[in-house]
């Protein structure tokens, strides 16, 4: 295989000198018109920020009897290509997921803080990198190996798998017929492009046409979402254990996917990942996971129970390597999902012996609610009566959707019970603390405000909450949500200081103690700037003009010293 991309990827690629190479963002030629007009509060671009915003890099992978082995080391090569069991001829589409290296720095540079802010959950970027192939394989008898094999991958920190999917169907094909001077291009195209950010309409031109995530204009392609997988096309092969494995996702279950392809193996683990939406998934997930991935040995050890993580894989070898594993999922061809699928009861994993075992679920793990027949039937009709694949796809994310909200509200409502009130914050005094979370007290708010106030599910909730407050989810989630509250707490606590006189409470002070009031506003006025606190329009301007107006009642030399900006 021969591969390139950019340095900040060199743990996992490791360029031969004599391999085809195409030139990063960095190094490609900055000539082309101007850049898209931008929202005034955008800060000045260099040569591909932009491109960097979106990609970290674009690399080409090729197979080469020659050049294979030299870069045997380069997980991206291999996850980039098809296990050969896959027989995957023609074009193939999937991605894969790996760790950023530790102490490197992301292409996304200044916008990675702004945009994770701004990002639901679900779009929030995490340490890893994603990779989105677009594989070609078809015959060709003039190559020793009578096939030509070539992979064009495009690696971001951004989760937009529909997105990025979409962007290769429209440069990949192009690229294999018109190389590097097309791809170059292509690059410079998206080096126009505005930052990515959340929440607005965003117009993407690439090689004459126009992307746009919206629906309300004439454009030449519209994507409604940038992430969002086919659930039921996805879950189609094990379409009665849907909520089971709702269940083994929500609590960070150790699983496996063993399907005919990557595209196949990608596509059902991003499913599962999306499936307890709007909760984020805190554990690892791989959308396709290979022997060559430098977590193999830690994944597929015997020495340690199997790690909170979901792997997608191809290779029949799994079949053996993992065999330990307590929950594994066997996807047949997605392709005939215009049929409903057979199989009901839940397999036994001594049953699973070969990738070649029929589709199911293989599993010990007992469900802790019951099983909602409603849903079940309801998508049994769609297929009866044709019903369209994006209206079967919808039902079911709604259904996943108001199952997750109905477990959650009752953890949010607990939570949001932890809060101080008001009245206890005081502008002279630290921000007051939230109470800890306490496990049996929320389990007695069940009884009266438990799920059973917006599902008609039953079942063992009280077993299903206790198992999820020791998982990565629960973790994840309340770290997130403390977060957000102490945030709350100091934007009470800067508007209340706000609201004070504070002209009149420094003619009680000395001039040391007046100085060290100017530097502490000052601190938490930078802070809060810093942090985006969800504070009224108009609290930090006005904080400066306290701070400004404090400072004028000092001797000159001072308010010299304090207007002075910060060192770095």
């Amino acid at each position: 295989m021969a591969s390139q991309g950019s340095e900040g990827l060199e743990e996992q690629l490791e360029e031969p000198e004599d391999t085809l190479r195409v030139s990063p963002a960095e190094e490609m030629p900055v000539e082309g018109p101007p850049a898209l007009e931008e929202p005034e509060q955008e800060p000045l671009l260099l040569p591909w920020d932009r491109f960097s915003s979106w990609l970290h890099c674009i690399c080409v992978v090729g197979f080469d009897l020659e050049l294979g082995q030299a870069v045997e080391k380069t997980s991206i090569c291999y996850l980039s290509f098809p296990d050969s069991n896959s027989g995957c001829l023609g074009d193939t589409q999937f991605c894969f997921r790996f760790r950023q290296a530790a102490g490197s720095k992301s292409s996304l540079g200044c916008f990675l803080d702004h945009f994770d802010r701004d990002a639901p959950v679900c779009l929030k970027v995490s340490g890893y990198y994603y990779g989105y192939v677009y594989f070609r394989q078809v015959r060709d008898k003039t190559l020793k190996r009578g096939y030509f094999q070539k992979s064009l991958v495009l690696i971001s920190k951004l989760p937009y798998v529909t997105f990025f999917h979409s962007l290769l169907k429209l440069i990949a094909p192009e690229y294999f017929e018109k190389q590097e001077p097309f791809l170059e291009a292509a690059c410079n195209d998206i080096d126009r492009w505005p930052t990515p950010c959340p929440g607005k309409i965003l117009t993407l031109p690439i090689m004459g046409v126009v992307m746009k995530v919206t629906s309300d204009s004439l454009v030449s392609i519209v994507l409604p979402t940038v992430h969002e997988v086919d659930l039921f096309r996805c879950f189609h092969p094990v379409f009665f254990h849907i909520q089971m494995l709702w269940e083994l996702v929500l609590l960070s279950e150790a699983l496996v996917v063993m399907a005919p392809s990557p595209a196949e193996s990608s596509d059902t683990v991003l499913a599962l990942v999306s499936c307890i939406s709007p909760l984020r998934y805190c554990s690892d997930f791989r959308p396709y996971f290979t022997i060559h991935d430098s977590e193999f040995k830690e994944y597929t050890t015997r020495t340690q129970a199997p790690p909170s993580v979901i792997l997608g894989v191809t290779n029949p070898f799994f079949a053996k390597t993992l065999q330990h594993w307590p929950h594994i999922i066997r996807i047949g061809d997605m392709k005939q999902a215009g049929e409903m699928a057979k199989q009901m009861k839940v397999k036994k994993l001594k049953n699973l012996k070969t990738l070649d075992s029929k589709p199911g679920v293989y599993t010990a793990y007992k469900p802790f609610l019951n099983k909602d027949e409603d849903i079940i039937k309801q998508l049994q009709k769609g297929v009866q009566q044709k019903r369209p694949s994006a209206a079967q796809n919808a039902i079911l994310r709604r259904y996943f959707l108001e199952l997750t909200q109905s477990f959650i509200i009752p953890l949010e409502r607990y939570v949001a019970s932890l809060m101080p009130l008001q009245k206890s914050i005081s502008p002279w005094k630290s921000p007051p603390q939230l109470r800890p979370f306490n496990q049996e007290e929320f389990m007695k708010t069940l009884e009266k405000a438990g799920p059973q106030l917006t599902s008609r599910l039953k079942g063992d909730w009280i077993g299903l909450y206790r198992q999820f407050l020791r998982s990565p989810n629960f973790d994840g989630w309340f770290r997130n949500r403390r977060k957000e509250m102490m945030q709350k707490l100091e934007a009470l606590h800067l508007e209340a200081l706000c609201e004070e006189d504070l002209q009149l409470r420094i003619q009680k002070h000395t001039e040391v103690e007046t100085v060290d009031l100017v530097l502490k506003l000052k601190e938490k006025l930078t802070q809060a700037e810093k942090d985006q606190l969800p504070v009224k329009p108009g609290t930090l301007p006005k904080l400066q003009a306290h701070i400004e107006s404090i400072i004028l009642t000092l001797p000159e030399d001072l308010q010299g010293i304090l207007h002075k900006p910060p060192s770095p």
